[in-house]
């Protein structure tokens, strides 16, 4: 890495009083909670639960997460990366849309449940110093299921978005549906969706100045009070269009309790032990700390101060965090990236930006539940079309193709294992091809556990850290457990001409952590790559050895 001086004679900034700080943080945490509330009211529906349990989970990560964690911008609460999962827990269990009343409820009790377990996993992960784990899973395969999260959102919502009940349940079932909803849309329904859907598209380029700042979000939920007010759907009624009958009722509109305690629902242990919870113990827990990890070192990277936190007391606030909002009747609880991009852009300066949005939230579910009872499905189902076409954006094929073929396939064999079975299974697919990948380059099967690495110091204050062996994701640990543990007061060279293959995790992550220790006032140089192939124009793409090189072991 080349590093240059850079002369400033302009004066520094003043640094802000604690006076300016609170401001600042009041503020940015009043503009994301205007953000959160419809997508945590979203989240919660499109989860199958009650509109408050993802505000239940904003609240509790706003009002707890501060004083635990030190990663002082992220924003804590539900994601529609986890709704796929905790969806598929509680149908599971039995509940869905031909459930009896009875049997969703106790369905979303077991998944409470399974969530508390999960979170106290989670405190373990914490505790025992292993947030690290998140790091192993191989890039393309992360990128997929998060792609295949987005185009089963955008499945399920684009029907409710335009007023229909869909037949199908599986995934792609339902995408198959969709010319059957568009063809068969309630008209005065659709307009809400497809109008909000169309605004969220739009915002970044018709908001010029001040309104830049106002949340499109907001601008949807209050779109679509107005029009559900217009067509009175609080009432039921029937209405023609075309020719044709259509029915409306406060059925469309979101349902909320008057009195928050009344909303609260305790947890049933009674399915952890089964084959159905602790599979999806296991989901909880690893998809959530893998979320909530990387979203988390997203932040440090565009936080204006530069910042880093530390990922196992940032993941013991997680735990908490969940466990405690599941004994509440809340949904899952990661680091978020939107929202937290949405604090850092307003101007936070602290954690506690954090646990004003969690404040704001709690006052007005308190204070003004007839106000969320006005919002339609449909303004909030758009918003997670829009949040799930920003997953599954024809870019993050296009940014695969450009690292390499293998990584796209290991990216769409990961998407469509996930829409075809599960997350779970789609998951391991993605990794199974990438390791047949590395085997197919040359790659020895003891050589995916584990990076042969030797460490030298010499005598001019140089640590020397010389790989033997394929750097692949699946031994990146063991790779940067030897790396993290140089003398910090020493120059740290990292030498690759002795490795066959560097796969694109590990490229990313070599890079990463570079910029990290240069960050903390420490240096990496990476050498021995002018031996290696890209595999691709990418400058992050997979590198292979050229034959004239040493031999993998």
């Amino acid at each position: 890495m080349t590093h240059s001086t850079v002369t400033n004679d302009a004066p520094p900034r003043p640094a802000l009083t604690p006076a300016q700080r609170w401001q600042a943080d009041i503020t940015a945490g009043f503009l994301v909670f205007l953000i959160a509330l419809p997508l945590c009211l979203a989240i919660s529906l499109a989860s199958g639960f009650p509109a408050t349990a993802g505000v239940f989970t904003a609240i509790v990560g706003g009002l707890l997460a501060p004083w635990i964690s030190n990663s002082e911008l992220t924003i804590k609460g539900p994601a529609a990366g986890m709704i796929v999962i905790v969806l598929g827990c509680a149908l599971e269990f039995g509940g869905g849309k031909d459930a009896t009343a009875e049997a969703q409820r106790h369905a979303q009790e077991l998944t409470l449940g399974v969530a508390v377990v999960a979170g106290l996993l989670q405190i373990g992960f914490a505790l025992f110093r292993s947030g690290v784990l998140a790091e192993m899973f191989p890039t393309a395969a992360v990128h997929g299921m998060l792609a295949a999260i987005g185009v089963i959102i955008m499945g399920k919502q684009i029907h409710i978005m335009l007023g229909v009940t869909p037949e199908g349940k599986e995934p792609l079932h339902l995408i198959a549906e969709i010319p059957h909803s568009l063809l068969h849309a309630n008209p005065e329904i659709a307009l809400i969706g497809v109008l909000g859907l169309i605004l969220l598209f739009a915002w970044p380029v018709i908001a010029r100045g001040p309104i830049r700042r106002i949340p499109p979000q907001l601008v949807v939920a209050l779109l679509g009070m107005g029009l559900g007010m217009w067509f009175d759907l609080d009432h039921t009624h029937t209405y023609s269009f075309r020719g044709h009958d259509y029915e409306v009722s406060s059925k469309l509109l979101v349902d909320v309790p008057n009195n928050i305690r009344s909303a609260i629902m305790l947890p049933d242990f009674s399915g952890v032990t089964t084959p159905t919870g602790i599979k999806w113990i296991v989901m909880f827990a690893l998809i959530g700390t893998l979320e909530s990890v990387l979203s988390a070192k997203a932040v440090d990277l565009i936080d204006p101060q530069k910042r880093r936190h530390d990922p196992n007391r940032d993941l013991l606030a997680v735990g908490f965090g969940n466990t405690l909002a599941s004994f509440l009747g809340g949904l899952p609880m990661i680091s978020e990236i939107v929202r937290s991009r949405a604090n850092i852009d307003n101007g936070a300066k602290s954690r506690f930006s954090n646990l004003f949005h969690g404040v704001f939230l709690l006052l007005f579910v308190a204070l003004l539940p007839d106000l969320i009872h006005r919002i339609p499905h449909a303004a909030l189902a758009a918003m997670l079309v829009y949040t799930g076409s920003r997953l599954a954006h024809p870019r993050e094929f296009a940014h695969m193709y450009q690292i390499g073929t293998g990584q796209l396939a290991v990216f769409v064999a990961t998407l469509l294992g996930v829409l075809a079975t599960d997350l779970l299974i789609g998951v391991a697919i993605g990794i199974g091809l990438k390791i047949v990948l590395h085997l197919f380059h040359g790659v020895m099967p003891w050589s995916l556990v584990k990076a042969d690495v030797e460490v030298d110091e010499n005598d001019v204050g140089v640590t020397v850290v010389r790989v033997r062996s394929p750097a692949v994701f699946s031994n990146w640990l063991s790779l940067r457990k030897r790396l993290m543990s140089a003398d910090p007061s020493r120059e740290l060279v990292l030498d690759l001409s002795g490795s066959r293959l560097i796969d694109h995790t590990v490229m990313a992550k070599l890079f990463q952590l570079q910029a990290d220790l240069s960050l903390a006032g420490r240096r990496m140089r990476i050498e021995g790559l002018d031996s290696h192939q890209p595999l691709s124009r990418h400058p992050l793409a997979a590198r292979k050895q050229v034959p004239s090189s040493a031999a993998c072991r």
